[in-house]
Formats: C-alpha cells, sequence, structure tokens
C-alpha cells in the first residue's frame, strides 16, 4: 500500500537523523570515504552538505598511505570531485620502473574501474591521469567483452566505459547504483531505504511542477499563435531538472525551464524563417537587444506577441528573484540577446548551399532523414508538424 506523503517525509526526517549520527569523527578515514561516496552515488548528498564537506575536510588534511588502488583512486576521486587539491603523483606508486601501471592490477576489475573513473577528473596537462585511463579501460573492455564479470560490476563497468562516472547525468546514475547497491552484501539499509523515499519525494514536487510549467505553456502557445514552434516543454523541464533537481532549487529550475522553452522558440523561428526572410529575423534580434516595450514595433507583427511574452516572463521572473539577486535576471536578459543566430546559417541553408536546390527539397530530404532516425531508434510516432521546425 502507497504511504502517505506526511508519513514519507516524516520517516525520512528520522532516517536522516540517523544518517547524520554515522558522521561522527572517527579515524577511520576509509568508513567515512565508503559512507561519502554511497551518499552520494545514492543521490541524498543534498542532504549532508555540511556533514559531507566536514568529511572531506578531513579526510584531505589526513595523511593517506594506503597501498591499495581502489582506496587511493576513490579518495582522489571523492575530493577532487568537490574542488580539493590532490597530486596524480599518489598513482606513481602503482607503476614500474618503465613509468607503466602494474600489470598486477589487470586481474583486479573493481580497482580499475575505480582508477578508470577517477581519472577522468584530469586537468590540462596531466597525462599521466590520461595515461591511467588508457591502461584501465583497456582491461576493463577485454573483461567486458569477454563476460568475466559478474553482476552489479559487469553493468557498472559497461555503463562507465560508455559514460565515465564524473560525466553522467547524477539521477540516472542514481537510479541504476541504488539497484547495484541492493545487490551488495554489506549495504547500508538506512542509505537505502533513505534513497527510495528522497526520490518518492522529489518526483511529487517535480510532477507538480511539470503540471504546472505544461499550463504556463499551452497559454504561451496560444497567445503566440505560431504553427512552427515545436512542443518542447517537457524536454526543456528534464533539462532543468538536470541542472537543478533538489527541493530547494524549485524557483531555479522553473526559471531555467522557462529561459529553455522560450529559447526554443527562438531557436526555431530562425531555423524556419531566416532562409526566407533573414531581415526579419533581425529585426527581432534588435528588439530583443533593446528589451523595451516599445522596441515592439520594430518586431514583425507576427512575433510581435512572442517578444511581448519574452518581456513579461523577465519581469515575472524580477518579481520572484530576491531583491539582491535581480542582477541575475538581467544578466540573462545580456545573454539572450546576444544570440544573433539570424546571421548563422541554419540546417536548411546548409543543405540549399551543398546541394544546390531549393527550399522546399531541402526542407522535404531533411525530415526524411530526421524521420528515418526516429524510426531506427524506437521513437515514438512523428507527427510532421513535429518534425519540419528541427530543420
Amino acid at each position: 500500500m502507497q504511504q502517505s506523503t506526511e508519513w514519507m517525509r516524516d520517516r525520512a526526517d528520522k532516517l536522516k537523523e540517523d544518517v547524520c549520527t554515522l558522521f561522527t569523527p572517527t579515524k577511520d578515514i576509509l568508513r567515512r570515504m565508503y559512507l561519502v561516496d554511497e551518499i552520494v552515488h545514492l543521490g541524498i548528498d543534498h542532504l549532508f552538505e555540511k556533514e559531507i564537506e566536514t568529511a572531506l575536510k578531513d579526510i584531505h588534511e589526513t595523511e593517506f598511505a594506503s597501498s591499495n588502488l581502489h582506496e587511493v583512486a576513490l579518495r582522489f576521486r571523492l575530493l577532487r570531485e568537490r574542488g580539493f587539491w590532490v597530486s596524480p603523483d599518489i598513482f606513481n606508486k602503482f607503476k614500474g620502473d618503465d613509468g607503466n601501471f602494474l600489470n598486477e592490477f589487470a586481474e583486479d576489475p573493481r580497482s580499475l574501474l575505480c582508477l578508470y573513473n577517477a581519472a577522468h577528473l584530469f586537468i590540462h596537462g596531466e597525462l599521466e591521469l590520461e595515461e591511467a585511463i588508457s591502461f584501465a579501460r583497456n582491461y576493463l573492455e577485454s573483461m567486458s567483452s569477454h563476460s568475466v564479470l559478474k553482476a552489479p560490476l559487469a553493468d557498472q563497468v559497461k555503463r562507465h566505459l560508455c559514460l565515465p562516472l564524473p560525466r553522467t547525468h547524477k539521477r540516472v546514475e542514481m537510479l541504476h547504483y541504488m539497484f547495484e547497491y541492493d545487490q551488495e552484501n554489506e549495504h547500508n539499509p538506512v542509505l537505502l531505504e533513505l534513497a527510495k523515499l528522497d526520490i518518492n519525494l522529489l518526483q511529487q514536487v517535480h510532477l507538480k511542477e511539470l503540471k504546472e510549467i505544461s499550463w504556463w505553456w499551452k497559454d504561451v502557445l496560444a497567445h503566440m499563435g505560431l504553427d512552427h514552434i515545436r512542443d518542447r516543454v517537457i524536454e526543456c523541464y528534464t533539462w532543468s531538472y538536470a541542472v537543478y533537481h533538489e527541493k530547494d532549487l524549485a524557483l531555479a529550475r522553473m526559471i531555467f525551464a522557462k529561459l529553455v522553452a522560450l529559447t526554443s522558440v527562438l531557436d526555431d523561428t530562425y531555423d524556419v524563417h531566416a532562409y526566407t526572410s533573414i531581415e526579419e529575423c533581425r529585426m527581432l534580434n534588435v528588439a530583443i537587444q533593446g528589451w523595451d516595450d516599445s522596441t515592439a514595433l520594430l518586431v514583425p507583427e507576427y512575433l510581435r506577441k512572442f517578444y511581448e511574452i519574452i518581456l513579461r516572463t523577465f519581469r515575472e521572473f524580477e518579481d520572484q528573484i530576491p531583491r539582491n539577486q535581480r542582477y541575475l535576471a538581467a544578466f540573462s536578459k545580456a545573454e539572450l540577446g546576444s544570440q544573433n543566430k539570424a546571421d548563422m546559417a541554419c540546417a536548411v541553408e546548409a543543405y540549399i548551399e551543398e546541394h544546390k536546390v531549393t527550399a522546399d527539397v531541402a526542407i522535404a530530404r531533411i525530415n526524411e532523414v530526421l524521420e528515418e532516425e526516429w524510426k531506427t531508434t524506437n521513437q515514438a510516432r512523428v507527427d510532421h508538424r513535429a518534425v519540419l521546425p528541427v530543420v
């Protein structure tokens, strides 16, 4: 039976108290490292920011003389992810006289995967970490292709070879890891239960916001009356969710989603109309640069309502943002105003130039390509009205 929201909140609060006790200062650095890694990987680190920061500061300041590759690589990744400097020289102890990693680690996939993920936090010029990536990848790919690894490690290796841990979408990775963590014999049931409750509670918040922004988008579309606009509001909200998923970042999440949605309208307008009416698109750009009601007269009549919506939406942003942060709205205005895409070649223009065909032929061919791509990737049926604006 599905538990009530109130019960889940109360239970989550109790579990958070239990987890906080696990951060009790201790000389066992390894235990604290694994605790932080599990919390971050389960996506509940936003609940323990202060505790994690304190723990990592202690880990960074404490001498660490481990000769275990997995432990050294884990410490390296945890600290670099949070901005603590760790020299790549710590991996020299695992190399031979020739400067290459010792082959003895070829039989330790867990350590290789940890090294592989950690090394992806390299900065420009750290060739030794790029070499570490190649070393670990070669052996991991071999193990994966010969199916010598068992779940859940086999799944993690396959996933991270495709996309290293530091570059993954945090919430997607969390969903994978949650099931894998449950299979580990030594997993902490308190952390797992809290992670499940947290994602359920956040999902309720996100669904409510998605409903709200869908109604906003419906009104925007009706008011603009533009036929060439793609209905991408779900995609736009997903982008904002990927960047700001925490409950306390609701305002930032909604503002970002609306900004992306408005930018997509601008993108569709330039892509569809710029090749036939570049002057009209430039007039829209001039109006945006002016950013004032008086410049609305510069905008072609069929785009005037869109321009008015831009102005109205940013006024709403300014009303919602705390007074001492209003400069952020001004910065966003400057960034949208600087996107002079009307002077850039769109897909249609490029196709016309390359194949020396008419605009109608270019649009038809590009639509055919798009439809073929959607079919091959088993996407939902493509409506021709949604295809045309992509060009």
